[in-house]
């Protein structure tokens, strides 16, 4: 299997000119409109360049994250890939260069105070509760204009972040927004507050799923239809509320009568004669429905944010966002289109295995997966206000969000939501309450998640820099701590929130970056120079690991 890469050509709509001489210049001028890519293999991750075996022979594989057994509709099944780095010619040199930077000086210059009261500021919304950027964009400045209609034609934001007792998002005047939070296991390794960023998940389906059958706006409606698209992501049966089905002419739990259910029996097999439904309007429209699938119209938003601290106890997120990440689900992409997409995929590295991959779209209207996916964002200015990512800079979605064992229908968080047995039955925002508490995750095949990773790892982060983690889970013959595991298979917090100190030193860190606005050389909230990464490869280089991790 071959990484695919983008190209440079001349009809890519949107990216990043660089006005500097290196990544040591201070001043980049970003223009969103320019057409030409600084790193043609944006899509790539810099984390996939981690130096799997270290001085000492050891094999670290954190690359287990991503590259999984996947199970139908996801047919990548990319497991494999733990095994080599598998790149085009152009992506063997690591164009990340902000892992190499050594930023030192530029942290100790920030005090404490100043960081803190940098994150502690919101850029979402104004003094007076407006929203920000959805202001800007529907005043919309040429220079964001991408095609010169004089009005914003992606995601204009719409969330206030105002949660009610069950998750819900609420607009100044009570009125739903559709928005709804969840609770979730944070993904391994980056998205660990630990290695850089806080970050919450939101959902939102279209509007027939909050409707009833009559059209009217009916919020027991809407609950349903995400348990069932629940079900759907996980193929589990989830346990819910008392719902009457005779409400809804749905048989939810497949007992074979309209009652009351007490859970969302998961059963399709169409060729069998098994199907589900959804209710409301959605059902009686016919919405398409299957397995593993989102319907068409779903919505995620996705803040990423500093930490900010409570005394060394604690860490919440920040008001400041680092980003704002939007998804869209555009088209229904059946099970045999995914299929036919992954063979051409294939086929298309095998034969053309240097050939660099075009991912079509702009910053208007993001970026499309192939998959039926379009994914946009909106990402700090030098003056820390939130401006819309280039195409570049959308790019580094989509590498995570296309060809990828680990996603569910092009996603990674939902499959991972708390179930009914949880605070507010999962349905929640971090605000709400913290993970504090929250015990260690299962695999699919029953194994301590975490507890895996640094296992397989032998560290807290794919570039093996968070000495924190090191110094807490590990002894000096780089063996686990069995008390430590303990600790963490109670509380994933032991493991996944820094100390104080260095949740300062990331917020630093990253602020150097935006100072620069060098996100095309890499987001990465490193101080010193990583040692743990290649600068260059050689095609099909090995990574060392002999027994990938393999999900049954």
């Amino acid at each position: 299997m071959k990484y695919l890469t983008t190209i440079s050509f001349s009809t890519v709509v949107l990216s990043l000119l660089v006005v500097a001489c290196g990544t040591n210049a201070k001043n980049i001028t970003v223009d969103i409109k320019n057409r030409s890519l600084v790193n043609d293999a944006a899509n790539i991750p810099s984390q996939c360049y981690t130096k799997t075996e270290d001085t000492h022979g050891k094999v670290h594989n954190p690359c287990f994250n991503c590259h999984i057994s996947s199970p139908e509709p996801n047919y990548l099944n990319d497991w494999d890939l733990q095994e080599g780095y598998t790149f085009p010619d152009y992506a063997t040199k690591n164009h990340w260069k902000n892992l190499f930077k050594d930023r030192t000086d530029a942290v100790a210059a920030i005090s404490n105070d100043t960081i803190l009261t940098y994150v502690r500021e919101s850029n979402y919304f104004g003094k007076k509760g407006e929203l920000l950027l959805t202001d800007k964009l529907k005043n919309l400045s040429s220079s964001w204009d991408i095609d010169g209609d004089k009005k914003w034609d992606g995601y204009i934001p719409d969330c206030y972040y105002n949660f009610d007792h069950e998750g819900f998002d609420k607009s100044p005047t009570g009125a739903y927004t559709g928005w709804r939070a969840f609770g979730y296991y944070p993904f391994l390794g980056t998205f660990w507050p630990t290695n850089g960023s806080t970050d919450d998940v939101l959902i939102r389906l279209p509007i027939d799923f909050r409707l009833s059958e009559d059209g009217v706006f009916d919020i027991e409606t809407y609950k349903v239809n995400l348990l069932i698209v629940e079900a759907l992501i996980k193929q589990k049966t989830i346990q819910t509320f008392e719902i009457n089905e005779s409400r809804y002419g749905v048989d939810l739990d497949k007992n074979g009568k309209l009652a009351i259910a007490h859970q969302i029996t998961f059963e399709y097999d169409p060729r069998n004669a098994k199907n589900m439904s959804y209710v409301g309007l959605a059902k009686k429209k016919g919405h398409k429905i299957a397995g593993g699938f989102y319907p068409k119209g779903t919505d995620f938003l996705h803040s990423v944010r500093y930490i900010d601290t409570e005394g060394n106890k604690n860490i919440k997120m920040a008001p400041r966002m680092k980003e704002l990440r939007y998804g869209k689900k555009i088209n229904w992409v059946t099970y045999t289109d995914h299929k036919a997409l992954v063979e051409e995929e294939l086929k298309e590295a095998h034969d053309f295995p240097d050939r660099l991959e075009v991912f079509i779209g702009d910053a208007e209207r993001g970026v499309s997966n192939k998959r039926g996916w379009r994914y946009q964002g909106f990402i700090e200015d030098e003056n820390g206000q939130l401006r819309p990512q280039s195409y570049e800079e959308n790019l580094l979605c989509i590498g995570c969000h296309a060809s990828l064992g680990a996603i569910v229908d092009s996603t990674f968080v939902y499959q991972r939501k708390f179930e009914h047995d949880n605070f507010q039955n999962g349905w929640y925002h971090w605000t709400q309450k913290s993970l504090k508490g929250v015990k260690e995750p299962k695999t699919p095949d029953g194994r301590d998640e975490y507890t895996l990773y640094l296992e397989q790892n032998h560290a807290g982060d794919e570039f093996r820099a968070n000495g924190e983690v090191l110094e807490k889970f590990f002894d000096n013959n780089h063996t686990l701590k069995e008390d430590q595991v303990q600790k963490l298979h109670q509380d994933i917090t032991h493991l996944i929130f820094p100390s104080q100190k260095r949740a300062l030193q990331l917020n630093k860190a990253y602020k150097v970056i935006v100072d620069e606005q060098s996100f095309v050389y890499g987001r990465d909230a490193t101080i010193k120079p990583v040692k743990n990464v290649h600068k260059n490869l050689k095609i099909d280089q090995s990574t060392g690991v002999k027994n990938p991790v393999r999900y049954h």
